[in-house]
């Protein structure tokens, strides 16, 4: 009888990890970015984006309610295998740190709870890997964006809410 070199489960790992789904989060206590990736043997294509603002007169812990049940929602929807997050950055401000800290926490808690495994990387290392300098400012890592997935609009002047991408 013959058996293939490999099992079932090994050759549909080895497929899933030729295309990935990957919920990228740019946690912010306000401003919220949200972007579902496909990467296809190594092609990565926009599935979908949005900002999620919440206002500055909603209390704190309403925004963190706020993150976690977008995340979740957007997770059930788009089903990503794995989420990636900034990680602590420095700040001057101990408030704006732990104000910070809290909104990656309901990011995190998020993915966690829908069983996503976690990925963080230090902002130096997002701008070497999409411009090639870890000291690239924000435009440039938005144009850089823009061109490696083929969008038509910047990412940072899509509108708040929802914005479908390209």
């Amino acid at each position: 009888m013959y058996a293939p070199p490999f099992g079932l489960n090994v050759r549909r790992s080895i497929l899933r990890l030729l295309i990935m789904r990957v919920l990228a989060i740019d946690a912010s206590l306000r401003n919220t970015g949200v972007a579902i990736v496909d990467a296809n043997n190594g092609k990565p294509r926009s599935v979908y984006s949005e900002r999620s603002t919440t206002p500055a007169r909603c209390g704190l812990r309403p925004v963190f309610v706020a993150i976690r049940d977008r995340l979740v929602e957007l997770i059930r929807e788009h089903e990503p295998d794995c989420c990636a997050l900034e990680s602590v950055i420095y700040v001057q401000s101990h408030k704006t740190a732990i104000l910070l800290g809290a909104a990656r926490g309901a990011a995190i808690l998020a993915a966690a709870e829908n069983g996503l495994p976690v990925f963080e990387y230090s902002p130096r290392r997002i701008k070497q890997s999409a411009v090639g300098r870890g000291a690239a400012g924000k435009d440039q890592v938005a144009f850089m964006v823009r061109a490696l997935l083929g969008l038509s609009k910047t990412p940072t002047l899509m509108p708040p809410m929802r914005s479908r991408s390209d």
